[in-house]
């Protein structure tokens, strides 16, 4: 875990409801994750709080809340759309705009065995589908997501140690393969930017939402399905695409060499998974899954 630029504790929290939405502020309020960017309290039974613990972690903020009560809407799935905005606040000593969003009920998908996934790919597929449509030229920028798979062939070489050594080989003709592939021809879409199986929320057999839209962008869709590799086995990967392709072929660019290039960013992120052992081994396990799936 990188270390926090403020600590942000129960008291903190409450300190800011009181003087920002007193009429939430008496409400029971817990700790429930400490997590690279932000720190999420519960809220009673049907809220939770988001709060930066770092500046980074601001500005992905304020992409949620710019972006996503636009998006919601139209999203067959729970997303964290702020219910309320909190500001910043010079004298609690809080720098960074916050948020209260609706509590989802369920465990990160990421712990949940991937047979376990299968039920609800179809469902996942659909999110995207609703998701990936053309996006305005002020979509916020993300230079690592949704551009052409060249941009990211300095990072790829970065990354490659960290896969297993017995996948280099094939993991750089995977990668070349990717780089081959017909660039992405059509309108810029929506992409949530970051959605391994960590970003999702499975309660029982379901997809309950999908979470941390922070690197929100414009783009390339082939970024964003990358993670079919990352989140199904084979079964549920075949029920994904076929959703996908089935209903997504009003848009240009969906295609063939849309799924070569988004198997190259599923490379990509499984060696990205390995980079903090110590700090998030749920990532690791992220990684191992999806070498097992890329390379058998």
């Amino acid at each position: 875990m990188v270390a926090a630029d403020l600590d942000v504790t129960v008291d903190l929290a409450r300190a800011l409801l009181r003087q920002q939405h007193p009429d939430l502020a008496d409400r029971p309020l817990r700790l429930v994750a400490n997590g690279w960017d932000n720190v999420m309290l519960r809220l009673g039974d049907d809220l939770a709080l988001r709060l930066p613990r770092r500046e980074l972690g601001a500005q992905l903020m304020h992409n949620e809340h710019r972006v996503l009560p636009l998006l919601a809407p139209r999203l067959p799935v729970a997303v964290p759309d702020p219910v309320r905005v909190g500001a910043p606040s010079a004298p609690l000593g809080y720098p960074w705009p916050w948020g209260v969003v609706r509590w989802a009920d369920g465990v990160c998908a990421a712990v949940v065995p991937a047979t376990e996934r299968t039920p609800w790919a179809e469902h996942l597929a659909r999110v995207f589908v609703a998701l990936h449509r053309p996006a305005p030229d002020d979509a916020p920028e993300n230079v690592f997501r949704g551009v052409p798979v060249a941009v990211r062939d300095a990072s790829f070489q970065d990354w490659l140690p960290l896969l297993p050594a017995r996948v280099h080989e094939r993991a750089r003709a995977l990668w070349a393969e990717a780089l081959a592939a017909p660039a992405f021809d059509g309108v810029p879409v929506w992409l949530h930017g970051d959605p391994h199986p960590a970003n999702l929320v499975a309660d029982g057999g379901r997809l309950s939402a999908v979470i941390d839209f922070g690197d929100v962008t414009s783009g390339d869709p082939a970024s964003d399905l990358g993670m079919a590799w990352l989140t199904f086995d084979a079964e549920g990967r075949d029920r994904f695409r076929a959703v996908v392709d089935a209903e997504a072929r009003d848009g240009r660019g969906w295609d063939d060499g849309m799924w070569r290039r988004a198997k190259g960013w599923a490379v990509l992120f499984a060696a990205i998974c390995f980079a903090y052992p110590d700090t998030h081994p749920v990532m690791v396990g992220v990684g191992e899954h999806a070498v097992g799936q890329l390379f058998g």
